[in-house]
């Protein structure tokens, strides 16, 4: 079975040496797997998660083959420690190429983070948010982001009432609402570049459903044991599967001319109204400035450009 990404998704062939890489979330699962392939295609790699003693493992692997790789720890439920792996990107490399916001997960139990906002919430949308407001003037002439999203947030809708709050708190919500802030984050990232006539790509994925990864500890039980069985079903999605996502809409010649777009299934594929709702894009971009109580990043300049087209 073949399982390298960059084959999985029809890039194998592309030479990213002497550019550079971050990629979050990245000391198992499709992000580890994503880094790997990133060093295999030349690129310099940075690695990121919590666990040291992973990040080091990763770093082992990318040396072994070749690449450069570095590993940067962050709690991305602390804004210092966001600000910190920015910062620590900035002095280290000359610009970065291609950001990853890869890290995420589910949680089962509902509260909230010191900054007051709901821990899925955080950690999903406005911790990414932060480290690509703190990166975005350090990102290379057609630099490229991708925002991991999920189809799960097809069955959601932005209330941004609910991320302050854990009461009535729904695992399964709360997910899916910061699944949904992923892709309006990216569409209106696009869009705020665009007007700032920077050639920046910003596009979000849907890696699919995938059982390899740890997303499966956080459900209740007796889902995690049922999600770890799905591994042996022809059809499931796999780690190589999902990192081959992200590297599809990274490289592959239909991303080339996207932005502000949704893959899934390596195609553009149209998310639900409320993700292509651009009034709620914008106040979601507002309100996440004013949670991080940061100035608002690509703050608008003259007459807002023509949203991303379908």
């Amino acid at each position: 079975m073949n399982d390298r990404p960059e084959e999985l998704a029809g890039v194998a062939h592309v030479n990213r040496s002497g550019q550079t890489a971050l990629i979050t979330g990245s000391t198992n699962g499709i992000g580890r797997a994503a880094a790997l392939a990133l060093g295999r295609l030349g690129a310099d790699v940075i690695v990121h998660g919590r666990d040291v003693d992973a990040g080091e493992s990763v770093v082992d692997e990318l040396e072994t083959i070749g690449a450069e790789a570095t590993f940067v720890p962050a709690d991305f439920t602390d804004t210092d420690a966001v600000r910190e792996l920015a910062r620590t990107v900035r002095e280290e490399t000359d610009g970065l190429d291609y950001l990853f916001n890869n890290a995420g997960g589910y949680f089962r139990t509902g509260r909230l983070t010191d900054l007051g906002v709901e821990y899925t919430f955080h950690i999903n949308h406005l911790a990414p948010y932060q480290l690509t407001a703190d990166l975005i003037d350090h990102l290379t002439d057609d630099a490229c982001i991708v925002t991991t999203s999920s189809a799960a947030h097809r069955s959601a809708s932005l209330d941004l009432d609910r991320v302050e709050t854990v009461e009535s708190y729904s695992s399964i919500r709360a997910y899916s609402r910061s699944k949904l802030a992923n892709i309006l984050f990216s569409r209106e990232l696009a869009r705020r570049v665009a007007a700032h006539d920077r050639s920046i790509r910003s596009n979000s994925v849907h890696p699919g459903a995938i059982p390899g990864t740890d997303f499966g500890r956080f459900l209740p039980r007796p889902l995690p044991a049922l999600v770890s069985a799905l591994d042996v079903v022809p059809g499931i999605t796999s780690v190589a599967d999902g990192a081959a996502e992200l590297l599809y809409a990274a490289f592959s010649p239909e991303a080339a001319a996207a932005t502000g777009q949704y893959f899934a299934k390596q195609s553009t594929r149209t998310p639900s109204r409320a993700a292509r709702n651009d009034d709620a894009a914008r106040r979601l971009w507002e309100r996440s400035a004013t949670l991080l109580d940061i100035d608002e990043p690509l703050a608008e300049v003259g007459e807002s450009v023509n949203p991303p087209s379908e």
